[in-house]
């Protein structure tokens, strides 16, 4: 698993993807304890950042983030050129083994309901660039239902998308119709997303060739070699520490008073950093004394 396929059907203008997360994706979200809801939001949106990552022609880094104000407020996802992940979630879902109390979900909730009001927020950075930002309402009751919006705006051309994520997976199955698909034929579009419909959320973990071959028997497909998808997230103390150098010594040393330490978290990556009082002289060095 970890891996995107591209695919064409081979007497129709359409293309596809289909991305499968497994490790990566375990990776990902081992150690956060997130409510069951949160975590298969945030799974569905490794799959389709992952899908739409996989354009990047040039160095640099897309980034997905739905907000709301609804119990899941904020799901975050970037994907670099070579196809490395990271994500985070923010709920006030009750998540596994926490006390009765908190927010539960009906089973019935939609990724509206969990999300609330709220915006799509794409951040595009490329090497030697500024950062370039798309902000847009969100539309749809899911979120395959959100980025098929999405994308058929911003690319003019109709797709459709299916996700699904569990604890053990990540999947999405991604077809695009483009500019000479009713020319090559006219019903292509309509009987091959009629044929994606029928698939379950578990048939999207198979094989490729397996899930291909069982939704489209009769199409010609023509199926890409993979492209492999890794969790990165290292820890990275030199970027705090360069961080608290910006701030000047000042502004350390009277956060250290209030504390007598510093603690970072680093959220996207579930990362934290604690320093104590001697990291001022270690960032700070002390003027040497003058001597006579």
């Amino acid at each position: 698993m970890d891996t995107i396929h591209r695919f064409i059907f081979e007497q129709l203008d359409i293309r596809g993807s289909l991305v499968r997360l497994g490790p990566a994706w375990r990776a990902m979200h081992a150690n956060r304890d997130y409510p069951v809801p949160a975590r298969n939001l945030l799974g569905e949106l490794a799959a389709v950042t992952t899908i739409i990552g996989s354009n990047l022609k040039t160095p640099g880094r897309a980034r997905f983030q739905l907000q709301g104000n609804g119990p899941v407020s904020l799901l975050v996802m970037d994907c670099d050129e070579q196809l490395r992940l990271r994500g985070m979630a923010r709920s006030a879902l009750q998540a596994a083994g926490e006390d009765a109390g908190a927010v539960v979900p009906a089973p019935s909730f939609t990724a509206r309901d969990l999300l609330g009001d709220g915006q799509l927020v794409l951040t595009l950075q490329t090497a030697n660039a500024a950062p370039w930002q798309s902000v847009v309402p969100r539309q749809g009751e899911s979120v395959a239902e959100i980025f098929e919006h999405y994308l058929t705006q911003s690319e003019q051309q109709p797709a459709r998308l299916w996700l699904a994520a569990s604890a053990e997976t990540a999947c999405g199955l991604f077809l695009q119709k483009l500019p000479e698909a009713d020319g090559r034929d006219a019903d292509g579009w309509n009987r091959i997303t009629q044929l994606a419909a029928t698939v379950r959320p578990d048939e999207l973990a198979l094989p490729p060739e397996t899930l291909l071959t069982r939704l489209f028997a009769e199409e010609d497909i023509r199926l890409f070699e993979p492209r492999h998808i890794t969790w990165h997230c290292p820890r990275d103390e030199e970027k705090i520490r360069n961080l608290l150098l910006t701030m000047g010594r000042t502004e350390v040393e009277e956060i250290l008073g209030d504390a007598q330490a510093i603690a970072i978290a680093d959220e996207i990556c579930g990362h934290e950093y604690h320093f104590g009082p001697e990291i001022l002289d270690e960032l700070f060095p002390p003027a040497g004394r003058l001597l006579h």
